[in-house]
């Protein structure tokens, strides 16, 4: 296999150093890049890393600087996004950077619908793939008009997730806010609704361990070239957060439903699909798509089916052979953000610090640490830390 031209990887978080090593333990030069923030906490000894113009806020002085990094390579190189903001700007400015770059995208319509919760509830409608029932709040008047149709318990989320996402306020990095009443949703969407536009869903009852991410990579005329699963055990925040804890397990009923219904809205190139098993009828439910690479990564390397070098080997065409059975029971476990929700269900009587153990326990693989390069760990951890003391 051909493994000379670079790879270059937009994100230093736990996702985008899961893509780095997974390539450069294939012998690829990486070179990898994030904002100035992130940068120092996840540059990585597999890369030669640097910052990088943000990607929400200085589009042009970010095309500017991948284009004269680009135009360094004697060769196209493999560009990779470790995020949604990336994955918008790449596939926003797909026509520039295919001039020094390599990479697989399906239409830019997709791209801003899988990103749209809103566009993404109508997708999964469209093609009949059960989710939970949502209403889209246009204002504070609509919102009256449809607050007695709204069961309760339900969840308040942004429709483009980067609105709470890139606030500087800490208490804005969350996924959903679960609301108990009409009057908290009222209180809640005044609040929140000066930072984007949001949306009302059904919450579907169910532990953690009920929800399922199945990750793909289709070619140009969707074939299937990888895929494999995990089951989550542990999410941080609990409740409505990202792993903390996930299981590689197969369940054909989950893939049944994502396979389809992805080809179906031709997502070519990388994707998640997310799905819960509502424990009221045992029926899958779709929760959301992403069209890249997941903070698991790590776990798909282990797993077998290492889909960030599936990837390089298809948009350098090199053919690969599909890669679709993995090993299952192996955990995956981002550990200070597994111990910070072990922390928070302790605390509401959730969990007992024997529980929190015992679920440390079988074949693993730690999101970050490697003892070939351990500081993004160290680093990682101290930042959640010191997250935590000013939170405090």
């Amino acid at each position: 296999m051909r493994h000379d031209l670079p790879a270059v990887v937009l994100d230093l978080s736990a996702t985008g150093i899961g893509i780095v090593r997974s390539l450069a333990e294939q012998g690829i030069k990486v070179y990898a890049f994030d904002t100035e923030s992130k940068q120092k906490i996840g540059k990585t000894r597999y890369a030669s890393c640097g910052v990088c113009p943000n990607p929400v806020s200085e589009e042009e002085k970010l095309i500017e600087h991948l284009t004269r990094l680009g135009q360094t390579f004697e060769e196209k190189a493999v560009l990779y996004a470790g995020s949604d903001d990336y994955v918008r700007f790449i596939s926003k400015y797909r026509d520039q950077l295919s001039l020094n770059y390599l990479f697989l995208l399906p239409d830019h319509s997709l791209i801003e619908a899988v990103l749209d919760k809103r566009l993404t509830y109508d997708l999964s409608v469209k093609y009949n793939v059960p989710c939970p029932r949502t209403f889209i709040i246009d204002d504070e008047d609509h919102l009256e008009r449809i607050v007695s149709e709204v069961m309760f318990p339900c969840i308040l989320k942004p429709v483009i997730s980067s609105n709470f996402r890139n606030r500087i306020d800490h208490h804005l990095y969350k996924k959903a806010i679960l609301v108990e009443n009409p009057v908290q949703l009222r209180e809640e969407y005044l609040f929140y609704s000066r930072f984007g536009e949001l949306m009302i869903q059904e919450v579907i009852p169910g532990e953690e361990a009920s929800i399922y991410s199945v990750k793909t990579l289709f070619d140009e005329e969707m074939n299937l070239i990888g895929l494999w699963m995990n089951q989550k055990l542990h999410q941080f925040p609990p409740d409505f957060g990202s792993t903390a804890m996930a299981l590689s397990i197969r369940d054909e009923d989950v893939i049944n439903m994502a396979v389809p219904f992805l080809r179906n809205i031709k997502l070519k190139g990388l994707a998640i699909a997310e799905f819960k098993r509502d424990e009221r009828d045992g029926k899958l439910k779709f929760i959301e798509i992403n069209p890249r690479i997941g903070l698991t990564q790590r776990l798909s390397i282990a797993c077998g089916v290492n889909l960030a070098y599936l990837n390089y080997l298809l948009v350098t065409g090199q053919n690969p052979s599909p890669v679709t059975k993995q090993t299952e029971g192996i955990k995956w476990v981002y550990l200070v953000r597994d111990f910070l929700s072990f922390r928070q269900n302790k605390k509401n009587g959730k969990m007992t610090i024997t529980e929190w153990i015992k679920s440390l326990s079988g074949h693993k693989v730690e999101a970050l640490f490697s003892w070939k390069d351990p500081l993004p760990f160290i680093r990682s951890f101290v930042s959640h830390i010191r997250y935590l003391w000013t939170r405090k």
